[in-house]
């Protein structure tokens, strides 16, 4: 099992280059947290519009099948699975509500005649509604009531129907399938968009950027440069601990153990002195890394900076920005949801 090419998370593809390779970092960032951000307060048809949106930049990119295939294929799984489990749930309307005041609450009050008390309040007011559950009124709500149900009949006649699927135990309603598509859409956009992002650009152009953008931030006395260099490390740590896990797993299934034998408790011993041995390895790792900086005149990120490439808006970026913006436009004005 290799996992740096079979789980590719938060790699940078070198080649080939595709026109999002070539994009500025910071317009990409841009498109990042759209896609991040569109999917709040957003209906069901704009989620499925992102994800597939997602998937035909994938295409139209031209990255090779096997570096996407099979962590998209397992994506997929991962939220159509997710979207059936939270289509069959209950969808939490049907829950009776336990009243807050007692169902004998006259007698606790034992009112004067005519005083208009706290005991009056039983007659069309919010304990006698409240009591009941959600489907009953009180007596000053009959006009309400009539309108609901009116309403209802309305709906009725023009073929609405609140229960989509009902087939033995299974019963899909609108709210639970609704509630299944923001999940399962929510889950892809924001694993697939932040991995295709890392895919098609290089850790060093991300700190680049966003640098770039938080230059302003300096006048604040933020430490930019410090925050910029310790994201840029810890981009090029994840191959190192995914290249840790792997060699962990590898060493496990050489030596042929009969987990069946082990027990319960010998188990979880194991794999405890695994996951110590995998912390030792990554700080192991660090301090290699640390002393690499140091022994290269490192001391300080002001003192010893190194610029990676130069940022300069193309024609291509400036055509991306403004398709950005006609996205936007789309979104607020067509792709809005119900509060």
């Amino acid at each position: 099992m290799d996992l740096l090419r079979s789980l590719p998370l938060g790699l940078y593809l070198e080649e080939p280059t595709t026109w999002l390779h070539k994009l500025d970092p910071r317009v990409k960032l841009g498109w990042l947290m759209s896609f991040l951000f569109a999917p709040i307060l957003a209906n069901p048809s704009s989620r499925i519009a992102l994800s597939v949106l997602l998937i035909l930049i994938t295409l139209t990119a031209r990255i090779p099948l096997r570096v996407w295939r099979q962590q998209m294929v397992w994506l997929l799984i991962l939220s159509v699975f997710v979207f059936f489990l939270s289509a069959v749930a209950p969808d939490g309307m049907a829950v009776s509500y336990q009243p807050r005041r007692p169902a004998d609450e006259m007698a606790f009050v034992n009112p004067q005649p005519g005083s208009g008390g706290a005991g009056e309040r039983g007659s069309g007011g919010v304990g006698e509604r409240g009591s009941g559950g959600v489907g009953e009124w009180g007596s000053g709500g009959v006009g309400e009531q009539k309108n609901f149900l009116s309403a209802i009949a309305n709906l009725k006649s023009q073929g609405y129907s609140y229960i989509v699927l009902k087939q033995g135990p299974i019963t899909i309603t609108r709210r639970s399938l609704d509630l299944a598509i923001r999940v399962s859409t929510l889950l892809f956009t924001l694993i697939y968009s932040t991995n295709l992002y890392l895919l098609t650009t290089a850790p060093e152009e991300i700190t680049a950027g966003i640098e770039s953008l938080m230059r302003p931030l300096r006048r604040f006395n933020w430490p930019v440069t410090e925050i910029v260099l310790t994201l840029t490390l810890s981009l090029r740590f994840i191959p190192l601990v995914l290249e840790e896990v792997q060699n962990l797993v590898r060493s496990v299934w050489t030596r042929a153990i009969n987990w069946k034998k082990l027990g319960l408790r010998r188990a979880i011993r194991l794999w405890m002195t695994i996951a110590e041995r995998l912390l030792k390895n990554l700080l192991l790792r660090a301090d290699q890394i640390a002393s690499a900086m140091k022994v290269r005149g490192f001391t300080s990120p002001d003192r010893h900076r190194v610029e990676w490439s130069q940022l300069r808006l193309r024609k291509s970026d400036w055509l991306a920005m403004a398709t950005l913006a006609v996205f936007w436009g789309v979104r607020l004005i067509w792709g809005n949801g119900e509060l």
